[in-house]
């Protein structure tokens, strides 16, 4: 069995994941998308969307290696796209195009149910309806030997770390600091559930740490 692992998740120095307001325009919220700026001059970014150039090094090595091994993913609701409460009807399919960058089956926690979404590129949405458990229960049953990755947002993670639910943490922290949003850390004591710091790496663009659940 694989690990259950949230990777190259950005965050603000004052531990925000996004910022407030969150919109079509503004997916990481209102002055957000300063958090993933070391992931999008990767060259990992750039050929996942079939562009040319980017930059490599240690910001790049981090995005590559956050994509391997992955046999499904788990998002949140507000991951996968802006819309709240009930789906005014089937158009939206989130916010990558006709081909996501996920290449697996990917399982979106959600209160309103909505049949599956079938894409190119190997990625079908499943949109969960009864919670994290379940969620996992089900990218269990199709990776296999592989990582499942839960890729956000903040909540999500919230609710996984919560539970003690994932292994390993891997976190981007941009030099910025945003005030107000969703922040990650806020009245969760990792320690108490059973989280350390097992490594840190910097780059002129951000500082990754990785912390593990002890066995």
């Amino acid at each position: 069995m694989g690990k259950v692992r949230t990777s190259a998740f950005s965050v603000s120095i004052d531990g925000f994941g996004a910022a407030p307001r969150q919109s079509l325009e503004n997916p990481f919220g209102e002055g957000g998308m300063v958090l993933p700026g070391w992931f999008l001059q990767t060259r990992t970014f750039r050929q996942t969307f079939g562009q040319d150039g980017g930059s490599t090094g240690l910001d790049d090595e981090i995005a590559r290696k956050s994509m391997e091994n992955i046999g499904a993913w788990i998002l949140g609701r507000n991951m996968f796209g802006p819309i709240r409460g009930p789906w005014p009807d089937e158009s939206w399919k989130g916010w990558w195009g006709p081909n996501p960058p996920y290449h697996t089956p990917t399982y979106v926690l959600t209160h309103h149910a909505r049949p599956d979404i079938e894409m190119e590129g190997g990625t079908t949405f499943h949109f969960v309806t009864d919670g994290i458990h379940a969620a996992l229960e089900r990218a269990r049953a199709v990776a296999g030997d592989k990582d499942i990755r839960i890729g956000g947002g903040v909540s999500l993670v919230r609710q996984f770390l919560q539970a003690r639910l994932l292994d390993e943490v891997q976190l981007a922290f941009s030099p910025v600091l945003l005030g107000a949003g969703e922040n990650l850390f806020a009245g969760i004591d990792l320690p108490a559930l059973g989280y350390a710091v097992v490594s840190h790496v910097a780059s002129p663009n951000a500082t990754h740490v990785t912390f593990a659940r002890k066995s």
